[in-house]
């Protein structure tokens, strides 16, 4: 088994990998708080901190150990954690994914003449694993709808794309209900334009039909209500005041705790 990190797979940088143990669930970030003349503490909840992924590296056997320094070599700059969050697949979970990168330092045990074995261990910041594959939706009427998320356990933070006319007019505007909360989008909106609402970003901006930028799109927003979808089923309502609608493409962004 091996792992690909940065679109590169480990059996092409000559080694072979294999995971030995792995993290259930990040430490949780506990918020207690010591009030005077209270037994105990309050206990004000919490929240996931970051996640890490241990990889037990081997070397395949080389001519000499010139040979396997000048590997990892190539190894250090491949895994180089000055480049930032790269992508890491794991070939035991296929089908997702993880920002990571290096944080420890790695020392190479000489086990043969000409071979050795290493341990990586990877930090994820974002402690969640994310589809390779994502699911998606498209609604091209008004109405009320149901979306079923299949992949994942935990909530998401989609990716919304809505296509439609919307004057300037405060009394023209549509609104798009995920699961009883509605983001009400006002104008202007013109056809061949494209609003698009990250909720994982937490922005929005409006794109031509190239996907370039045209302006921001927090301005025809009337307030930062930014949709959640949960695995199973979605109710997705879309209503139109006196606008054209014409499409909504919804990215779940589906992930794994």
């Amino acid at each position: 088994m091996g792992f690909t990190f940065d679109g590169v797979h480990s059996k092409n940088m000559k080694i072979t990998a294999r995971i030995v143990n792995w993290q259930v669930s990040p430490a949780p970030r506990n918020a207690f708080e010591v009030i005077p003349g209270r037994m105990g503490i309050a206990d004000l909840g919490s929240d996931t901190s970051e996640k890490y992924i241990k990889v037990i590296c081997n070397i395949f056997p080389q001519h000499s150990f010139t040979e396997v320094i000048h590997l990892l070599d190539d190894v250090a700059e491949w895994l180089n954690p000055n480049l930032g969050l790269k992508q890491l697949v794991l070939d035991d979970i296929p089908n997702r994914y993880f920002l990571a990168r290096l944080v420890e330092e790695v020392d190479c045990e000489r086990i043969l003449r000409s071979a050795g074995s290493f341990e990586l261990t990877f930090v994820c910041p974002d402690p969640y694993g994310y589809a390779i594959t994502d699911e998606q939706f498209t609604i091209n009427s008004t109405g009320s709808h149901v979306v079923e998320r299949e992949l994942g356990n935990i909530e998401s933070f989609p990716i919304y794309r809505m296509k439609g006319n919307i004057s300037s007019s405060s009394s023209t505007f549509l609104t798009v209900t995920t699961n009883g909360e509605s983001l009400k989008v006002n104008g202007p909106l013109s056809s061949n334009e494209i609003l698009i609402v990250d909720s994982g970003l937490l922005t929005a901006k409006i794109t031509d039909t190239s996907g370039n930028t045209v302006r921001n799109g927090l301005s025809v927003l009337d307030e930062l209500n930014f949709p959640v979808l949960y695995p199973g089923s979605n109710e997705i309502k879309v209503n139109s005041t006196g606008a054209a609608f014409t499409e909504l493409h919804i990215l779940s962004q589906s992930r794994w705790r």
